[in-house]
């Protein structure tokens, strides 16, 4: 049965009462845009499920699983002008009798679900609850390998924090990860896009990571209910986000859920970074915007560091021609070639290095707003100008690529020329060779560099006009 919010479509099986396919109506597929995206699914090429039921106690009595033929009470199966709406369902089997309550509220991508167990029979029972995550193990469609981002299950405790796993490892059985917690959650993560349980808080559980089939593979949680006598009752309350990797959203749902949006190994720097952007974002209303303003904001923060590499690089162009002259006179010579190089560097008070240590310094900022904007789905549909409409997908036109090729020749045009021949052929054809690879990476990124490129000539420029005549 079909589940209809305002901001997804979910498909619920009456067997098992599990969560079989999830249609996301605000985000399009990356792949057919004149789809929807899709988490959950079932079918040949895709397997995403959300399952729960109970394990049964010794003796092989089975309890109500993700199997067992449930019933569905009456009521409405899409949201409408109301609030909120529950889907209900009930199944009997071994002596138990399970209530899945399945709570959809409008404007959230979070579902509340909640277990009711009775035991219907004349003997105590003491069922286990559990709830699992099931993926296959391959990338979603469409995840390019100029734009990869982690796929795979991922857990987070408060004695452990976040963990990140990967399906090799559930594969051989050799998965290290938190076994017992009593707080935290568990995930499928993938680009954009995140599904996550989170059992009731301060309630004792296991956490378990198993390999299903052929190339399928589970996470979930067994939590003990204790022992129930004829006629007790028991529930439990958890919830299921699938949705979005929206940092403002993740952090309502549970602690540390924010940590899915992979930002690769420089998080402490990317976070901050997009916070930036988003008080930009709430400003501009553009992202195209955004990245172009916050590139300019990096460029000024690092505008002292960048003037004393130009600075260097300019007088290393006027000192271009003594330089030839020296590898003329020692050129049999390497040793005194080297050593009349060094006296040279010495004399007109240059360091050699003077030019690569400030980009050296800046780079793990750009690497960490690389991640950022290859993280966020805030970006993902996001349109700039023109026949740029999603910063998230490749430029159609390859309009920036091309700009970038031409901003990285004039770049070189201003550097000092490479003593080797063969080095400067290939600062020659650098520029054409990124310009192809950046015609599979997303327009936001190539705007960046693009922008960055032509604030850096325009700086160099200034700089290098000033302080040639005094380097000559």
């Amino acid at each position: 049965m079909t589940i209809t919010t305002d901001l997804f479509k979910a498909d619920i099986d009456t067997v098992g009462g599990q969560l079989r396919r999830l249609e996301l109506l605000q985000f399009k597929d990356g792949v057919d845009t004149s789809k929807n995206q899709v988490l959950f699914d079932a079918n040949q090429n895709k397997t995403y499920l959300a399952q729960t039921g109970l394990i049964g106690n010794a003796g092989g009595v089975v309890f109500p699983n993700h199997n067992t033929p449930f019933v569905a009470k009456p009521g409405p199966r899409a949201l409408d002008g109301a609030k909120q709406l529950q889907l209900v369902l009930e199944a009997e089997q071994g002596g138990v009798k399970l209530t899945k309550t399945f709570t959809f509220k409008r404007g959230e991508y979070l579902i509340d679900v909640r277990h009711d167990v009775a035991n219907v029979g004349a003997a105590p029972v003491t069922p286990e609850l559990y709830m699992q995550l099931v993926h296959d193990g391959n990338k979603p469609e469409g995840d390019s390998y100029f734009n990869s981002s982690y796929t795979g299950p991922t857990l987070y405790t408060d004695e452990e924090k976040y963990q990140k796993l990967d399906f090799a490892d559930l594969e051989k059985g050799k998965a290290e990860h938190a076994k017992k917690a009593g707080n935290g959650w568990i995930a499928i993560s993938q680009h954009f896009f995140v599904s996550a349980l989170v059992p009731q808080d301060k309630l004792a559980h296991d956490i378990f990571t198993k390999k299903v089939d052929t190339n399928l593979y589970a996470i979930g949680t067994v939590t003990p209910l204790g022992t129930l006598a004829p006629g007790a009752a028991v529930g439990n309350e958890a919830k299921l986000y699938s949705g979005p990797q929206e940092s403002r959203l993740l952090e309502q749902v549970a602690p540390g859920l924010d940590l899915v949006k992979d930002y690769g190994w420089l998080t402490i720097i990317a976070k901050p970074m997009f916070w930036v952007m988003e008080q930009i974002h709430s400003v501009l209303g553009n992202w195209g915007w955004t990245i172009i303003a916050f590139t300019v904001l990096i460029k000024l923060a690092f505008f002292p560091l960048s003037a004393a590499g130009y600075r260097s690089m300019a007088k290393m162009k006027v000192l271009a021609p003594k330089m030839q002259a020296l590898r003329e006179r020692h050129k049999g010579d390497p040793q005194k070639m080297n050593q009349a190089t060094m006296e040279l560097y010495k004399t007109e008070k240059i360091n050699p290095l003077g030019g690569c240590l400030p980009i050296l310094v800046q780079m793990p900022v750009f690497i960490a707003l690389y991640w950022v904007l290859n993280a966020s789905v805030e970006i993902r549909g996001a349109p700039w100008i023109g026949w740029i409409t999603d910063l998230a997908a490749p430029d159609p036109w390859f309009i920036l690529p091309v700009l970038y090729a031409i901003s990285m020749y004039i770049t070189t045009k201003l550097n000092p020329a490479p003593a080797d021949p063969m080095q400067a052929k290939m600062m020659l054809y650098m520029p054409l060779a990124f310009s192809v690879m950046f015609f599979f990476f997303p327009s936001g990124l190539v705007l960046y560099w693009v922008v960055n490129n032509v604030l850096s000539i325009g700086q160099q420029y200034v700089i290098t006009k000033k302080y040639e005549p005094a380097a000559a």
